[in-house]
């Protein structure tokens, strides 16, 4: 790949605060096997508190001047996803008339039979599952119906090469959600299973939160992108009075 072939920076966003965020948290609490939704994944809309951390990103970006705010946005085209972008550019993170692109590829990853169980839930329900899980790891298990993390890494693979044809030497935004975050951190980095599962174990991705990636020319043969900073919560704790928020993996029944 060409140095003119990589954007000039590369933000990844998670979504702010959901509503099926709320729900698990809830359901956790109170030891439910299951969270109580009553639409699909992908129209699981923001909590009041998510709408107030993506105007707080939006603020944080435009304070930063137009220079230094994404000229590309690519969001899941999940309602989540597409509400954090909206309100991120209503904010003054972007121009106004700055498309919205979403893509399918950028979707959250797919739970199958396990959907909106908790972690009691998968035990209690699905207990082959859960023992698969176990066996396998949460980078190779596929449950039924469902995406293992190398699934998602596979059509991401394929959304960056879009990016890298069309946005080379742009400033692009992607609003995704945790495990996209992760993969596509695995995928920049040529980063190992063990690797990206480490990062992963330290904690999840907070809601809004950014992390940035700036291309660098003497990164390989062709330059490269080097990881400015991951999972940084400052423009929600400057901008937003609410709590930072962070949802448990996604696997276990979270709407990450």
């Amino acid at each position: 790949m060409s140095a003119s072939r990589w954007p000039e920076r590369l933000w990844l966003v998670r979504h702010g605060q959901s509503a099926g965020n709320v729900a698990l948290d809830a359901a956790m609490t109170d030891g439910l096997h299951r969270i109580a939704l009553n639409i699909r994944d992908v129209d699981v809309p923001l909590s009041s508190l998510g709408e107030d951390q993506a105007r707080a990103l939006g603020r944080w970006f435009a304070r930063s001047g137009a220079d230094d705010c994404p000229d590309v946005i690519l969001s899941s085209p999940y309602l989540r996803a597409l509400e954090t972008a909206r309100l991120f550019r209503g904010a003054g993170g972007a121009a106004a008339n700055e498309a919205i692109c979403a893509d399918e590829r950028l979707r959250e990853k797919e739970f199958g039979i396990l959907d909106g169980l908790t972690v009691a839930g998968v035990h209690a329900e699905e207990p082959q599952q859960a023992e698969f899980r176990r066996l396998l790891g949460k980078f190779y298990h596929r449950p039924p119906g469902g995406e293992s993390w190398c699934d998602v890494i596979f059509r991401l693979r394929a959304l960056l090469d879009t990016v890298s044809l069309h946005y080379g030497g742009r400033r692009v935004m992607i609003i995704a959600h945790q495990v996209v975050v992760l993969c596509l951190r695995y995928i920049l980095e040529n980063l190992s299973e063990a690797e990206i599962l480490a990062i992963d174990r330290e904690g999840d991705v907070a809601n809004c939160s950014v992390t940035e990636y700036r291309y660098d020319s003497a990164l390989g043969k062709d330059g490269g992108l080097a990881l400015v900073r991951y999972n940084v919560t400052a423009p929600v704790e400057e901008g937003c009075s609410a709590e930072v928020t962070r949802a448990p993996d996604a696997m276990v029944g979270a709407r990450g």
